[in-house]
């Protein structure tokens, strides 16, 4: 079972590694992406991940909101990385996403 969930969470990493810089996806486009309805499972994946290869940053809610729990040190990181990339907020905590949803 171990195995089956590291190659669906490999699967999510691979999505999100597509994510150009300066864009962010939905959880639900990312599930969509990887074959299933449930976008919890994508935020327990990146929650997960050590990888910094992986841009978890670039993943918001469908409302473009940050994640409280951002993995690598809460909403205020994941805020400054994307802002590092000059994606634009609409307030504090969310991406303006008429301008940078990525759309595959």
């Amino acid at each position: 079972m171990e195995k089956r969930k590291d190659n669906f969470f490999n699967k999510i990493y691979d999505v999100v590694k597509q994510i150009p810089e300066g864009y962010v996806a939905t959880y639900g486009q990312v599930a969509q992406m990887v074959g299933t309805r449930d976008a919890r499972k994508i935020g327990w994946a990146l929650h997960g991940n050590k990888n910094l290869n992986v841009p978890c940053h670039r993943v918001v809610n469908k409302e473009g909101k940050v994640a409280l729990n951002f993995a690598f040190d809460g909403w205020e990181e994941q805020r400054k990385r994307l802002m590092d990339e000059r994606v634009h907020f609409i307030d504090e905590m969310h991406v303006n996403l008429e301008r940078h949803l990525w759309e595959r």
